[in-house]
């Protein structure tokens, strides 16, 4: 029968040495079977030492590993707001990436301010994170290039400059997604919450847009784009805009979520139904528009493929290269669209 392996007597923490006592292997076997690092091993060996780290009350000193390598293990998020959804849910995303492989992420918010992005960058650097990941990169702002210039191991996420490593979805697909849902249905007017022309993805959003148009064989008229920020008030403000033009559009794609639910809030005051009057679709997915009265068509972006991606390229230091990799994004087709009243099918 087997015994119980006993505490440790000593005052202060089990080590390593007493989980390898009391489990009779070496030091380096336990080492390598608690690094969570590596592959897990279900050996007869590695669930007995597990088993005795458990019992003894073993807790990995994950700073002094770190120390030993050089290295803090942390990886430093730097994203415009938390209060925004998407943003959030990058951020968890990159958190449980980290998790799974030994990591733990630290997130700073920055209003979406170059000057209040360089301060959170100079916060995170001091405190010895091995990297960053910024969801701030602006089109109007050449911060990344400093960063290269420095040698600091960073990677873009959800946005890009075109220039340094990132990890995005494809913008550009998405909005052609969008639009060409919109267009298949008979929508011709179609009216576009741009999101704010620094972004890339907003941008990215606009080409596919236009991209479905232009396939379809209807002429872009910049009077249907309206600029936004990502925020829902100006998405409402949008949405309003496009309301009072002379000949009111049919459909609106809004290039985020929070701009969509913003517009809806707009045609909602108007009078106006959801998809009866006017079909929406949004982007991003987020877990609320689902859950709407009217539920939202969407484009479903996969965080967690652009998560593991900056980590990827973090660790491999990528962000002095125009490395990108691009996640693929899916079309969520719900209530919030449908055919025009006017439309006749031919």
């Amino acid at each position: 029968m087997d015994q119980k392996p006993e505490a440790n007597d000593r005052k202060g923490r089990v080590t390593i040495l007493d989980v390898a006592a009391a489990a009779g292997v070496s030091k380096s076997t336990v080492s390598r079977i608690l690094d969570e690092r590596l592959p897990r091993s279900d050996s007869e060996t590695a669930r007995r030492v597990r088993k005795v780290a458990e019992e003894l009350g073993y807790i990995r000193d994950v700073s002094a590993a770190s120390l030993r390598r050089g290295r803090t293990l942390t990886v430093g998020v730097i994203v415009p707001r938390l209060t925004d959804t998407v943003m959030a849910m990058l951020y968890e995303a990159i958190a449980y990436a980290c998790k799974q492989t030994g990591q733990f992420a630290v997130v700073a918010t920055t209003e979406d301010k170059p000057d209040a992005g360089r301060e959170a960058t100079e916060t995170l650097l001091n405190r010895g994170v091995d990297g960053l990941i910024l969801a701030t990169s602006r089109l109007d702002d050449d911060f990344p290039s400093e960063l290269q210039t420095r040698g600091v191991n960073f990677v873009l996420a959800l946005r890009t400059d075109g220039k340094s490593a990132s990890a995005i979805g494809d913008d550009r697909l998405g909005g052609y997604f969008a639009t060409r849902h919109l267009i298949d249905l008979g929508h011709r007017r179609i009216g576009l919450i741009s999101g704010p022309s620094y972004a890339s993805s907003a941008r990215g959003r606009l080409s596919g847009y236009k991209d479905a148009l232009s396939e379809a064989g209807i002429d872009f008229d910049e009077r249907l784009v309206a600029e936004s920020t990502f925020g829902i008030d100006s998405g409402a403000e949008a949405a309003e805009r496009l309301m009072c033009l002379e000949e009111r559009t049919t459909a609106i794609f809004a290039v985020n979520d929070n701009t969509a639910i913003g517009a809806l809030s707009t045609l909602t005051r108007r009078g106006l139904s959801v998809p009866n009057d006017i079909s929406l679709v949004g982007y991003n997915d987020v877990p609320i528009v689902k859950s709407l009265p009217v539920p939202l068509t969407s484009v479903r972006v996969p965080f967690d493929q652009i998560a593991r991606a900056a980590l990827d390229l973090l660790g491999r230091e990528a962000g002095g290269r125009a490395e990108t990799i691009v996640a693929t994004p899916t079309l969520i087709p719900r209530r919030s669209t449908a055919a025009p009243r006017s439309f006749e099918i031919r």
